[in-house]
């Protein structure tokens, strides 16, 4: 966007000569200063972006005004939504969510001391069910490199189990059948 000779003055101008007033009128209407720099800067981005549409003196601050009032009331909506969301997502997963099996016992305490690439990319195998493909897509990698991975971290939580080549317990780590 490029903006008239002289636009970055005016805005520097504006600012000066209105912030005081733009920060009393969100502080009064907001519930925290986060909310209220959120509004304070959304009104002066929209200052600089339609600089040209700000009435020149003392009707300017009333131009601010009427769009820190559309800032606010969008904040206002935005956090409604955001509520009501959290609302329905907190009934739903109370309902459809599957019991989380305790995590205790050798499996859980070896699976726990694995490094969190490694948990990862177990989770998604044994948990989520991906195939090596569909692992290295979530994680960015290759499909190759996904499997090298996923043959290392059960490799590595093999060995943390005590479980050896010869133990069959060891085919089924590693995803082989018998």
């Amino acid at each position: 966007m490029t903006h008239p000779p002289g636009a970055r003055d005016r805005f520097e101008a504006i600012y000066h000569a209105h912030y005081p007033a733009v920060h009393q009128y969100a502080a009064r209407r907001t519930d925290s200063p986060d909310d209220t720099a959120d509004a304070i800067s959304e009104t002066f981005l929209a200052a600089w972006r339609r600089i040209a549409d700000v009435p020149d003196g003392d009707a300017a601050r009333l131009w601010l005004y009427g769009v820190a009032r559309r800032v606010l009331a969008n904040q206002r909506r935005g956090k409604a939504r955001g509520a009501a969301l959290a609302k329905r997502l907190k009934a739903e997963l109370s309902t459809a969510s599957p019991p989380v099996p305790d995590r205790v016992g050798p499996v859980w305490e070896a699976f726990d001391a694995l490094p969190a690439r490694d948990r990862e990319v177990l989770a998604l195998a044994f948990w989520e069910n991906l195939t090596g493909p569909q692992i290295g897509q979530v994680l960015g990698c290759t499909a190759t490199a996904a499997r090298i991975r996923l043959h290392r971290a059960r490799k590595r939580l093999a060995k943390a189990l005590g479980v050896t080549d010869d133990n069959q317990e060891i085919a089924k780590l590693r995803g082989e059948s018998l």
